[in-house]
């Protein structure tokens, strides 16, 4: 009875272990993700354009900013990187999903 209960608590412990590893990773690939965006506010388009291409998809939004919207597919997972444009041409906010 008592292995069973150890080897029961030693599982429980190591499954734990192992999503904190996970979310470790994670976290640190959205921070990179993040940092290397976050390179681009107040850039111009054309140096936006330089890095990533023409855009997938261009939306316009009520406040006459353009948002570029960059679409990529690894391992059947959808990343996806927005970018806002205002009038001037300036970067001036981001968003990234499912993007490692």
């Amino acid at each position: 009875m008592k292995k069973s209960y150890f080897l029961i608590v030693f599982l429980i412990f190591f499954v734990f272990q192992g999503c904190k590893t996970v979310s470790t990773k994670v976290d640190k690939t959205i921070s990179k993700e993040e940092q290397k965006l976050s390179k681009f506010l107040n850039k111009t388009v054309e140096e936006l354009k330089i890095e990533f291409g023409e855009p997938d998809i261009i939306e316009t939004t009520d406040k006459k900013n353009k948002h570029f919207v960059y679409l990529k597919s690894k391992l059947k997972i959808k990343c996806e990187r927005r970018f806002e444009i205002n009038p001037q041409n300036l970067v001036v906010g981001f968003s990234s999903k499912n993007c490692f």
